[in-house]
């Protein structure tokens, strides 16, 4: 054991003098580059800019930008999609600018490069850290071998009001959950190191808080204390640092009456000091122009704000590449400020590879290799089946026979268009896996199935238009609401089993999506009421970017499961899950609302003075609906059942500097091989500050075979205890404390313990 830890020590210290020496060499060479740099050139650098080959994620789509890199006036491009493309643009850089210094190619990779994975909030319900990372490593590969090297994600924004379009993008409401995926997701895509031509840099976004938007509408205030940001909002950010990320992204909303590209705070005290970030700050699209609407003052006024800041690239809006050297004159910016910056984008290139090889993510051999790939594509689908949560199953009628005669309906049970969500930028709709061809490959009669739309997504034309803002989405049938309705009955007379594929369009979700009615539009409720009147088993399956009111929905159902949108292989997994192929094990990363007016609900709420009592009038309810969810945060059935029991902690006194053990026994009592997500959390019953409810702390996706069992254990320490108080401290108090462990949030077997 002692040679072990010698040898330890000795790779440790031999890797930090290693990284020491190549910091150094990497800060030589810069050295020398911005001595050689005129002040336009290093102002250049600052400036992102978009030709509008890609999607842009605003209005603004820049201009002259041959010109502008011939003049060492552009320091990287986004949106550009394809080795050509690239290898064109490149090629300007460094071969006509003065400096020839290399472009860096960012883009939104949030799922996926052309083979789409699930959506961000999808991914998260797998709960399944080490598949989570294969993802982003697959998405890397794919990205950089067509010739990109910066992804504008992960997306880790606690998020805990499903009307906020951008929930798809994030991990759901949990902090520590939100954390280990945030981690996982930086080292898919950066892999071991960013030399490595398979990876790129990731960039953390958006810091931050971005996913408290007041009223769930987008690009909206945030507004909370910092000891909620501490203990709730800021932990993923912190965990996606600490993992290696390189760059971060500013938000668009403001924190303490000041918005998040120009604050202080956020991007110098807290991210460069308390936490020690050493890479690259990017600003979100026009951020910086847009504090001109939150009356911050003009573009000079506000791009020399966000320099001071600490905001080191200005994305699309050049406020910076046309008010900065102004601003310097006058003394509202310092040159240090503008060199910091400067060397943060440059290291960036650095650090790729790209000052030894600007053309080294270009190879036309890769791509053609890599995109789309058999492998790509088999992830993809992996991914996807481990995504869905089955939220309902009536006697076991899922998973389907392959014999059963099937009447399969909906607006999104023959659908390519929307199979891939929201922020699939470089993805095709139409090479995606529709549910009718996945489920018609998994079996032998292909007339078993048969098909019918039943109704459209919307018959609300204003919404499809806006749905339809990135190509058609919806469809609005020229056949009435009651044809389409009849016709579904019709098929649906010699079928044993009705399975409907509902729920919203990919661009209902997203950037700029926020609704105020997340029920299922009305076109489909009225179709489910129609078939739950056949009295014929009914399969919902729900595809959404975000947790839908279901309350109305559920009930007529025999069996509900929820696949998000589920990617380039939705059909095929879906059609595996739903005859059995594969036995689902996603749960919840966001609790389902039981009603718009519970919003925000989350299972970590507070308690209050005045508790729910039903019983007392003057407690914390509501008249009309429960205070709990329709589903919980971490809930999800399987084919198969599991029991937990023999719940122990391995002492009821943990002292400071050591540990104890929380141990349960899970078996499979059910006929199916299984994975469970066993979940741990604690209660603090005694804080200098009111706790949540609880608190996740640990989680273990475990398979077993029918009829095994198998003893799960989680540590407890003083780390585990820990909370930010409040004066900022990040402490353990002495104290009581429950120890919880169960299949979701609410359902948990219970021990107490004292912390002292």
């Amino acid at each position: 054991m002692k040679k072990h830890v010698f040898y330890l020590s000795i790779y440790f210290l031999a890797s930090t003098l290693y990284s020491s020496a190549q910091d150094t060499k990497m800060k030589t060479f810069i050295d020398a580059l911005m001595a050689k740099m005129t002040l336009e050139e290093k102002i250049g650098q600052l400036n992102l800019v978009t030709p509008g080959f890609g999607i842009p994620t605003g209005s603004v789509v820049s201009t002259d930008v041959e010109k502008k890199i011939k003049e060492g006036n552009v320091g990287g491009l986004f949106g550009v999609i394809g080795v050509e493309k690239i290898k064109k643009a490149q090629e300007i850089a460094v071969k006509e600018s003065r400096l020839k210094i290399p472009l860096i190619f960012g883009l939104d990779v949030v799922h996926g490069y052309k083979t789409i994975f699930p959506t961000p909030l999808g991914i998260s319900s797998s709960w399944d850290t080490a598949l989570i990372r294969r993802s982003a490593a697959a998405a890397a590969k794919e990205a950089t071998s067509d010739g990109l090297n910066w992804a504008f994600s992960p997306m880790v924004d606690i998020a805990r009001d499903p009307r906020w379009g951008r929930v798809v993008e994030g991990s759901g409401e949990d902090p520590f959950l939100g954390s280990q995926i945030a981690s996982s997701m930086v080292k898919g895509y950066q892999g071991a190191s960013l030399a490595d031509k398979y990876t790129l840099i990731a960039c953390v976004k958006h810091f931050a808080a971005y996913g408290a938007a007041e009223g769930g509408r987008d690009y909206n205030s945030v507004d909370m204390s910092k000891i909620k940001m501490y203990n709730e909002y800021l932990p993923p950010y912190k965990a996606a640092l600490d993992a290696g990320a390189a760059s971060i992204m500013s938000s668009f909303n403001d924190f303490d009456g000041v918005p998040a590209s120009a604050n202080k705070w956020l991007l110098t005290d807290l991210l460069r000091k308390e936490w020690g970030f050493k890479g690259l700050v990017v600003s979100d699209y026009t951020s910086i122009n847009e504090m001109v609407s939150h009356r911050m003052g003009d573009l000079k006024q506000v791009s020399a704000m966000a320099l001071r800041a600490g905001l080191d690239m200005d994305m699309v809006g050049e406020g910076y590449l046309t008010t900065l050297k102004q601003s310097l004159n006058e003394k509202t910016v310092s040159l240090q400020q503008l060199n910091n910056a400067c060397r943060n984008v440059l290291e960036a290139k650095y650090k790729l590879g790209l000052f030894d090889d600007p053309f080294r993510y270009i190879d036309e051999q890769r791509a053609a290799a890599n995109v789309l790939s058999t492998e790509a594509k088999s992830v993809a689908r992996e991914v996807a089946t481990k995504s869905f949560v089955l939220l309902k199953n009536n006697s076991q009628v899922l998973p389907l026979k392959k014999t059963a005669r099937i009447a399969l309906v909906g607006p999104l049970a023959n659908d390519k268009s929307n199979m891939l969500g929201t922020w699939a930028v470089a993805g095709e709709p139409q090479m995606s896996i529709p549910v009718f061809s996945g489920m018609q490959g998994l079996i032998s009669d292909k007339s078993l199935i048969r098909y019918a739309k039943g109704a459209n997504i919307t018959d609300d034309t204003t919404l499809a238009k806006r749905a339809n803002v990135f190509g058609m989405r919806v469809e609005i049938d020229k056949r009435s609401p009651n044809e389409m309705i009849a016709e579904a009955l019709t098929i649906s007379n010699n079928a044993d089993i009705i399975v409907a594929v509902v729920g919203e369009a990919s661009e209902m979700t997203g950037e700029a999506a926020s609704r105020a009615d997340i029920t299922l539009p009305s076109a489909q409720q009225l179709l489910l009421q129609s078939l739950y009147a056949t009295r014929k088993p009914v399969v919902v399956v729900v595809m959404s970017g975000r947790p839908l009111v279901l309350t109305n929905i559920v009930d007529g159902a025999a069996a509900v499961m929820q696949v998000w949108h589920a990617g380039i292989e939705a059909g095929n997994a879906i059609a595996d899950v739903l005859y059995g192929d594969v036995n689902p094990s996603g749960k919840l990363s966001m609790s389902f609302p039981y009603s718009v007016g519970q919003i925000p609900v989350y299972y970590s709420q507070k308690n209050t003075g005045r508790p729910q009592n039903p019983d007392n009038k003057f407690s914390s309810k509501y008249l009309d609906i429960p205070n709990e969810p329709l589903f919980p945060f971490g809930y999800g059935l399987s084919y198969t059942n599991f029991s937990y029991s023999n719940f122990k902690l391995s002492s009821n006194v943990l002292a400071k500097g050591s540990s104890i053990t929380a141990s349960v026994t899970l078996s499979n009592t059910g006929k199916f091989d299984g994975e469970e997500v066993v979940q741990f959390y604690t209660q603090d019953l005694v804080r200098s500050i009111t706790p949540p409810e609880k608190e996740l702390k640990g989680f273990q996706k475990v398979f077993l075979k029918a009829g095994d069992s198998k003893e799960i254990v989680f540590k407890i320490s003083e780390e585990t205890l820990k909370f930010w108080n409040a004066t900022l401290k990040y402490v353990a108090e002495p104290g009581k404390f429950d120890a919880m462990i169960g299949g979701n949030s609410q359902d948990v077997l219970k021990a107490g313990f004292d912390f002292k």
